[in-house]
């Protein structure tokens, strides 16, 4: 057997769930009387899947947690063996966790293990993306009239927008407390979370529909005066106040970066001043 081939047949024996080594592979191998070829393949085996179950556990500490060891190492054995790591780091191993769960557990359990899956996946994408430099109040300290009102700005490319049907936020904080797990509940609403990096750390944010609505429009290519606009019929005069808030807090929660210039619009009494 050539080396490619040999190599071949060892990776698909180390991805399969079988421990069994295969005949093609022992007779390659040359054992000893201490370690025969067999048992020592059962070892590498064993290690492999072992090491592969420890990046899960990492990587969905909550989700283990909800689920206990047992529980969650047989749903991860299973996905390995459905989904094997094609990728050189371990980094990507846990990708299609989702997808996998949507199509191996039945409700009501489903929804929320992929809400809690999604969310906990959100944190390794956050802390994996690029960096850039987020907008500062500092320099929003030096803005003219037309910057504030020709101001646009996106999501930093950490950001990750979920939109959660159930308490998953609530499983998630009681798990990394180590407290007791509530229930998973349908919510009577959907609920807008937050997930990004800041400073090296990763942070998370609920938001209340009238933040999200404005934060959705401020990222979707709207300007800063288009915002006060927006916000005239539910704030009224206190439309470009509520405006500059919350502008206030998405800057100093490091979640957005300046992009390019529009058109001047039609508020020009929007220049607030931190």
């Amino acid at each position: 057997m050539r080396l490619s081939a040999q190599q071949e047949a060892l990776e698909r024996y180390l991805a399969s769930g079988d421990s069994v080594s295969p005949p093609e592979l022992l007779k390659q191998i040359q054992g000893s009387s201490v370690l025969p070829a067999s048992d020592g393949l059962m070892i590498y085996h064993n290690a492999y899947r072992t090491r592969l179950l420890s990046v899960m556990r990492e990587d969905f500490p909550a989700l283990h947690r909800w689920l206990g060891d047992e529980s969650f190492a047989q749903l991860t054995l299973a996905y390995i063996s459905a989904w094997p790591s094609r990728h050189f780091s371990l980094r990507w191993l846990g990708e299609k966790f989702t997808e996998f769960i949507r199509d191996y557990i039945a409700e009501p359990q489903r929804s929320p293990m992929m809400e809690l899956a999604t969310l906990e996946w959100a944190f390794t994408l956050a802390f994996d993306a690029p960096d850039a430099v987020p907008l500062s109040l500092d320099v929003m300290s030096s803005f003219s009239a037309d910057d504030w009102i020709n101001l646009r700005v996106c999501l930093t490319p950490s950001a990750r927008w979920l939109q959660l049907q159930h308490n998953t936020v609530d499983i998630w904080v009681a798990a990394k407390a180590g407290a007791d797990i509530p229930d998973a509940v349908a919510l009577s609403a959907p609920l807008d979370c937050l997930v990004w990096r800041h400073e090296l750390v990763c942070q998370y944010r609920t938001l209340e529909s009238g933040e999200a609505s404005a934060l959705r429009l401020l990222t979707d290519g709207g300007s800063f005066a288009s915002l006060c606009e927006d916000l005239l019929g539910t704030h009224g005069e206190q439309a470009a106040l509520q405006a500059a808030t919350w502008l206030k807090q998405w800057v100093v929660e490091g979640g957005l970066i300046r992009t390019g210039k529009c058109s001047a619009g039609n508020i020009r009494n929007c220049e607030p001043r931190f």
